[in-house]
This record gives C-alpha cells, sequence and structure tokens, in this order.
C-alpha cells in the first residue's frame, strides 16, 4: 500500500531536505516536457509566480525549446542523468509515454523524491504491484494524475452515491448504477504522433494505449472513485468488449462493464470515432432522477421530477495537492492504493483478446489525408444503449460486433425450400445476461425477412427494456415482468421500485420449423408464480413472406392477477402479453381492416394489425394476427417509438386460479416490400 494513507504530522519535514518551513518553494523535477508534459510546464510556470515551486530541472531527449524554461532550471536528457545531477528535488514528475511509466517510476522512489505519476499509473498489474511494494519500502508519497479525481464535486456525487441529497445537489433516491460515456474524435495524425500510439505493446513491452486507458481513462477512473471502487478487490466483475476501426493495434471504441463486490453495474462506453467531439460525463442512475458530471468542467446535472439543476465545482490542483500533503499532511486526492481498482480494468484490457477490427463497410471517413477520422454511424445512439442497459456491443447485436458468444441461438433450422430465403429466420435470445430491472427473460432478435431485413429491435435507447418480439406482463401479483419502472394507482404514476421478475428456460425442444420453451416465471421475492409452455413456428409461404405462429399457454403455480399500467389505471396504457419492438423506420404506416393511424388503431379490436415502413434493409410488411383465443385489443406506438402489441389485460387484470391456465395465440407474417388490403385480407384468411 502507498504509504500516503499513513502519513502524519511529521509530514512537514518532507520537503526542503528536512526542513520543517512550508515557505521555501518546493523543488520541483519534471520528466517528459513534451505531449501532456506541456501541461505541467504551464501549471509549474504558474505555482512558481506564486512562490510555491522552484523548477530545478527537466529530462528529455528531446529538450524544450529555448525561453520555455527558467534559465535556472537545467536541462538533461534521461532521468538517470537529472538524478546524477545531485538536484536533491523533493518531488519528481513523471509525464512521458505509458510502457516507461514502471521504470521511471521505481527509480524516483529509490531516489527518495515522492513521486507525481500521470496516468496511467502503469501498464500491468504485476507493475503495479511492484510500484506499490517500492513505495512502501521507500516511504515516499505517490500521486498518481487523474486530474479529475481533484474536483469537488465528488465530494457531493459520493452523498448522492450513497442516496442522501448534498448542499448543493439534490438526491436522486437509491443509486441503481453508474455508467460513462465518452465521444471524442481523432484523426490518423493522432496515431502517428509517437511509435507507442495505439499499441498494445511495442519492443515486447506493453503499452496499453486503448482509449480506456489512456485518452478516457479518466471516465473510468472517476465513475470507480464515486462507486467507492479503489483496490482491485473491490470489483467483483470486469468484462471488456474491444474494437478498433482505425489502423492501430489497441481498441478506440470499447464497452467496460463492471460490478463493484456490492453488486453495483459501472458500464463505460467510450469511442475515438464520434461524429464530433463532446466532453465526456459519468452519469448516477437513481430511482428518483439521475446525475450528469461533465468531469472535464466540474459541472454536474440532476434531473428529478422536480425539474433540472445545475452547479458548477471547484477543483484542487493535484501538485498543489501533493505539496500540501507533504508540507502539512492533507490527504492526497488520487494516491497510488486508489488506483488498484482502475489497474484491474486495464489488466483485463491488456490480457484481453486483441481488438476487433470493425469492418470497413461500417465507417465512414470524414476529411482527408491525415486529418481523416473515422466515424462509426449511429455511435452516439450505440454508446447511450449501451450504458442504460449495461450491454456490450456484442449484446446489442451490432453488426460490426462480435457475435455473442452466448445465451442466442438460431430459432429454426435454415430454409431449403427452393423457393424460400435462408435469411427468413429469428435469433432466440435467453436474455439471463439483462440487468435485473430488464426482467431477464426470452426473447427473439433479430427478426428477418426472406431478403435479409431486420424488422426487430431491442435495448433501445429510448425504453433499453423493449425486448425484440416476446411475451411480457408489466404486473403479476405485484412482479413487473415487463422492465423499467412500474405504474401504481395509489401514486398515479410510473416508480422506480426494486420489484422485477424473470422468466428462466427450463427446457428447449427443437425441429425443423418448430421450436417449443418450457419457462419459469419468478417473482420479486424470488418465488415460482407461472409456468409457460411457448410455441415457436414457422411457414414459409413463397419468396417474399413467411409466417411466424406464437402461442402461449400460462399456467397458475399459485393464484395470480394478470395486470397492467391500465388495470392500475392508466388509460390507453395497457400493455402487456405479445409485444414487438420495432427498428426505427421511414414513412411508416399502421392500419387495420377498419381504421388508419396510431390514434384509431390504439385499443381497437380487429382480425389484423398492419405496419409498413421503409427500414434498413428496404421496404417490409408486418401484418399481426389477432389471438385466436380472446378479442384482446391493439396496443400501438408510432410517433413516440414503433411498437405494436396485443394487449392481455387493457383495462382490468385477469385472474387465473392456481392450476388453472390462460392461452393466446398470435400470428405475425413478415414479408418483403409493402403489401396492400388485400393481400393482407388474402394471408391472413389462409391462416
Amino acid at each position: 500500500m502507498d504509504t500516503a494513507s499513513t502519513e502524519s504530522a511529521s509530514s512537514p519535514t518532507r520537503l526542503s531536505d528536512g526542513a520543517a518551513s512550508t515557505t521555501a518553494p518546493a523543488r520541483i523535477a519534471l520528466v517528459g516536457v513534451h505531449g501532456f508534459g506541456t501541461h505541467h510546464l504551464r501549471n509549474l510556470d504558474r505555482l512558481s509566480a506564486t512562490g510555491k515551486v522552484d523548477l530545478i530541472a527537466v529530462a528529455d531527449p528531446n529538450p524544450p525549446a529555448p525561453g520555455d524554461l527558467p534559465e535556472t532550471t537545467a536541462v538533461h536528457a534521461n532521468l538517470d542523468e537529472l538524478l546524477a545531477g545531485n538536484h536533491h528535488p523533493d518531488v519528481i514528475i513523471v509525464a512521458t509515454p505509458i510502457q516507461t511509466h514502471a521504470p521511471l517510476a521505481l527509480s524516483v522512489l529509490a531516489s527518495k523524491a515522492d513521486l507525481y505519476l500521470e496516468k496511467p499509473p502503469v501498464a500491468s498489474m504485476s507493475d503495479f504491484l511492484r510500484l506499490q511494494e517500492a513505495a512502501a519500502t521507500s516511504g515516499r508519497s505517490v500521486q498518481i494524475g487523474f486530474q479529475s479525481l481533484g474536483s469537488h464535486a465528488l465530494a457531493a456525487l459520493e452523498k448522492l452515491a450513497s442516496g442522501q441529497a448534498s448542499e448543493e445537489l439534490p438526491g436522486i433516491g437509491t443509486l441503481k448504477g453508474i455508467s460513462a460515456t465518452g465521444r471524442w474524435v481523432r484523426d490518423r495524425a493522432y496515431y502517428k504522433r509517437s511509435r507507442w500510439a495505439g499499441k498494445r505493446s511495442l519492443d515486447g513491452v506493453d503499452v496499453v494505449d486503448g482509449v480506456a486507458t489512456n485518452p478516457l481513462a479518466h471516465a473510468i477512473a472517476t465513475a470507480l472513485r464515486i462507486a467507492g471502487a479503489r483496490a482491485a478487490e473491490d470489483l467483483a466483475t470486469v468484462e471488456t468488449d474491444l474494437y478498433r476501426a482505425n489502423d492501430i493495434e489497441a481498441d478506440d471504441t470499447s464497452v467496460i462493464r463492471l460490478r463493484t463486490t456490492n453488486g453495483l453495474p459501472i458500464t463505460s462506453a467510450l469511442t475515438l470515432c464520434a461524429t464530433e467531439s463532446v466532453e465526456p460525463y459519468v452519469t448516477l442512475h437513481g430511482t428518483e432522477g439521475t446525475a450528469v458530471f461533465h468531469y472535464t468542467e466540474d459541472r454536474v446535472t440532476v434531473r428529478t421530477e422536480a425539474g433540472e439543476t445545475t452547479h458548477t465545482f471547484g477543483r484542487d490542483d493535484l501538485t498543489e495537492n501533493l505539496l500540501h500533503h507533504l508540507s502539512e499532511g492533507t490527504p492526497l486526492l488520487s494516491p497510488l492504493h486508489h488506483a488498484g481498482a482502475f489497474m484491474r480494468v486495464l489488466e483485463a484490457i491488456r490480457t484481453a483478446e486483441a481488438p476487433a477490427l470493425i469492418p470497413p463497410d461500417c465507417v465512414n471517413w470524414v476529411g482527408t489525408g491525415e486529418q481523416a477520422h473515422a466515424v462509426i454511424p449511429n455511435i452516439e445512439d450505440i454508446l447511450e444503449r449501451a450504458t442504460r442497459a449495461h450491454a456490450t456491443f456484442s449484446e446489442l447485436g451490432l453488426p460490426w460486433a462480435r457475435p455473442i458468444t452466448g445465451g442466442a441461438e438460431a430459432l429454426f433450422t435454415p430454409a431449403t425450400d427452393a423457393a424460400a430465403s435462408n435469411n427468413a429466420a429469428a435469433v432466440l435470445r435467453s436474455g439471463s445476461n439483462l440487468e435485473p430491472d430488464l426482467s431477464p427473460r426470452p426473447y427473439l432478435h433479430p427478426v428477418t425477412t426472406p431478403a435479409g431485413t431486420v424488422v426487430t429491435d431491442h435495448l433501445p435507447s429510448d425504453h433499453v427494456w423493449h425486448l425484440g418480439a416476446g411475451f411480457a406482463l408489466q404486473d403479476v401479483n405485484g412482479s413487473n415482468f415487463w422492465g423499467g419502472r412500474s405504474y401504481r394507482r395509489a401514486a398515479g404514476k410510473y416508480v422506480d421500485v426494486n420489484d422485477h421478475g424473470r422468466i428462466e428456460t427450463a427446457s428447449i425442444s427443437r425441429e425443423k420449423d418448430h421450436t417449443m420453451l418450457e419457462l419459469n416465471w419468478f417473482a420479486a421475492d424470488g418465488g415460482l408464480v407461472l409456468k409457460e409452455s411457448r410455441s415457436l413456428s414457422r411457414a414459409v409461404l413463397d419468396e417474399r413472406t413467411w409466417r411466424l405462429d406464437v402461442q402461449t399457454r400460462l399456467t397458475a403455480v399459485v393464484d395470480v392477477s394478470l395486470g397492467s399500467p391500465g388495470s392500475h389505471g392508466a388509460a390507453g396504457s395497457g400493455y402487456g402479453g405479445f409485444f414487438w419492438r420495432l427498428p426505427v423506420n421511414a414513412s411508416p404506416r399502421v392500419f387495420s381492416s377498419t381504421a388508419e393511424g396510431e390514434p384509431s388503431v390504439h385499443g381497437s379490436v380487429t382480425p389484423w394489425l398492419a405496419w409498413t415502413g421503409e427500414f434498413d434493409g428496404g421496404p417490409a410488411t408486418l401484418v399481426f394476427g389477432a389471438p385466436t383465443e380472446s378479442e384482446d385489443p391493439w396496443f400501438v406506438r408510432c410517433s413516440d417509438y414503433p411498437a405494436v402489441g396485443s394487449a392481455l389485460a387493457w383495462d382490468t387484470a385477469v385472474e387465473v386460479a392456481e392450476g388453472e391456465s390462460l392461452t393466446r395465440t398470435n400470428t405475425v407474417w413478415i414479408s418483403d416490400g409493402t403489401l396492400d388490403v388485400a393481400e393482407i385480407e388474402d394471408l391472413v384468411s389462409g391462416r
């Protein structure tokens, strides 16, 4: 452990060769005067002007330009020469390439100087442990250059994270999770600025210069600090999903998903391939609101039902903090031993599979020559989806992401009929990896037309608990199997409560065009409330159309009440039962045999409902057949988001006694192109 945490009242004797006076300027040496070293030069110049420091020496193989340093500052080619120069620095700042941090830091500690080490501390966990041991042996202090950790906002945010309001900010309820988002632009020249830029290793030495470990490392470090995760042991799990659009070794677009030992999820979604650079931010997601921390600006915005509050905080300079620590015993803001959790993340990235190359046809290049920069289409929405759902790019099913390795498989065997295309398909996802507040459950996504056009969406940024095509209910005996917030009659609104159930797969049986699922519905308290038999069948009709039949048979294990927001008093919100979330599509048209448009078809009871639109893959038509067992109303959304459902409990809960069963059968015709009413009637009549 770094001795920073055990510095005592004797600390004032640490500066100026044992002199107890704190009036003499601290003797500072800087290793690395280019890159971020220029920031330190400017800061030291500021501190020198106030008499706090004296820059006695610098070291860099590329000397600074004449006039950039005080005349009294000695210039050396490297740290060894500097240490041999008999300068006796109190503090040595190391701002050099990542792969040099470990040897230089160890040399500094051996020299008996205190150390300011730029982030990331080192390039491997083994080097970090060696550095901790050296710091403990030498008795010296080590400050790590995560500048955001000097923000005064952190104290207020840590209060919000513990469920308390602060003097400056209103509370956000119980903390559910933390996310970090970074969207920057970096051009080709950025990766040619040095030999080590964008490298995982160089000449056999670890570098790990990826988006999460260097340019946007503060996003992760700040999120960890707010979560109270400092030591490596504070993290229960670390998962990485790494990609690169640039011609580099390391990642430029990644999701890092963490879970603390107390179960808090932390997800960072970061890219250097954005449309435009936006100041990165860390978001605290609470049951009563959110707090967004733009850490480069020390600005926090809290949003609750009561409105929006913004407060800009001050910041302590980490160099000054280190000096105060050495002279007065002030606690370090970014001590070495607090970087253990971040190093656990870096180590996971270092040892992960090499970042996957995003196919060139999934990347747009903006600009020319060395100023050209990669842009991943829709990356802003993709990052939002990842952080809201705590999902990896693979789990989002992006076309350029690695295929998900578990919990997803083809629903049917590929079609071999000469009249059919193998693209008439659906993928069955178990949903087992979803966060609890999404009500984990099995669902279909993607579902495609015969030509391969995707006509489902899942984990969308507007409602991340919308999961492709499936069957779910918002209320079963008080447990939410839908995901998201629950509507409560007593509150007269949606409330965020820990009431989510989960649907788990007990068994699967398959034939060529038929899959049978046996499912268990577990309530929020873990009790089994329903058993479900779900039948999924495919019929390929021609080159243009195929039919999906979904039959759900629910058997009550105990007396159950099947409800919806509508049955709790939310007029027009009786969703629950069969539900299909569509992707965003242009020129959408929703109609039935008797009505046209969302206001008219929503809540209606008709034999079929059709949706046509221009999807990413081309025009397509979905025809939804009403369940044969009951005249359930249609739930339709078109203007806010695209979705169709068959509402089982529109405005009244359905009661099912223990041992009794309820069945619903829904049919969907999935067709390329735009079908007219006559063509639709022909399909439905042949059901």
